[in-house]
């Protein structure tokens, strides 16, 4: 058995029963950049890029996120195929990656596998953070005058703006990107939702190859001290594109 980290959990509640909640995971960041403002049926309200995908997707941020802490790794299993293991004694703090990393922790597991069994809830849990954080708004309105409907808006935070704006200087601009952003970046790519933010990143042939470089984990120099993130990442992704690709949508 190995035994829980004594660092306060991020889902943790305060005496009064509102959560506290830590840093935003990369799943959150990646959900909060394919909510597309503007883009519902109503003036104001926005929708989410890629829904049919969005349960690997998340799932793959999460496995990135836990790759980028050190608390997971890589390794061959039968036939060559690559396995996803817990780093012993080094358990997330965050009560959503450490059920993830609960989850390897048993025993490696093959990347696919770990895709499909924690993406299933993934969806609603970062939605809700980001409600609570701020940068999504939920408002109940009437459909057709009769029947309560949900729909979703900008917090109004910039926040989307600021993580749009990071990953625009990778692929337009050419900065070097923090293995954070490059992360994100690759995910975005690897989601196949890139061509979808074409008004504040143009879609053309320098920046799908800068992304699909991403993808692959050239992330730049600046980023060599994270070469073992980098592959766990690169290796991430591309099981993100495949699922996205041959496995049926969720």
């Amino acid at each position: 058995m190995t035994e829980h980290s004594d660092e306060p959990s991020a889902d943790a509640t305060t005496p009064g029963g509102a959560q506290r909640l830590g840093a935003p995971t990369l799943a959150e960041d990646l959900l909060l950049l394919l909510f597309q403002p503007d883009s519902g049926l109503r003036p104001g309200t926005g929708t989410i890029a890629g829904e049919n995908t969005l349960f690997y997707t998340l799932a793959g941020a999460v496995l990135a996120d836990l790759a980028l802490g050190d608390h997971v790794r890589t390794e061959s299993g039968r036939a060559g195929a690559t396995r996803v293991a817990a780093v012993e004694e080094r358990p997330p703090s965050d009560g959503i990656l450490r059920s993830a990393w609960d989850y390897v922790a048993e025993k490696p597991q093959g990347v696919q596998a770990v895709l499909a069994a924690i993406g299933t809830t993934l969806r609603g849990l970062m939605l809700d953070r980001l409600v609570e954080r701020g940068d999504i708004r939920r408002e109940k309105r009437k459909a057709l005058g009769l029947f309560d409907s949900t729909v979703l808006q900008d917090g109004g935070n910039g926040r989307r703006a600021r993580l749009l704006a990071d990953v625009r200087a990778v692929l337009v601009d050419g900065a070097e990107p923090t293995p954070r952003v490059a992360a994100l970046t690759a995910l975005l790519s690897g989601s196949g939702t890139l061509p979808q933010f074409h008004r504040d990143i143009p879609w053309n042939s320098p920046v799908a190859t800068r992304a699909k470089e991403l993808e692959q984990g050239n992330w730049g120099a600046g980023a060599a001290a994270e070469a073992v993130a980098r592959t766990v990442t690169a290796t991430i992704v591309n099981n993100v594109v495949i699922a996205a690709a041959v496995l049926p949508p969720n």
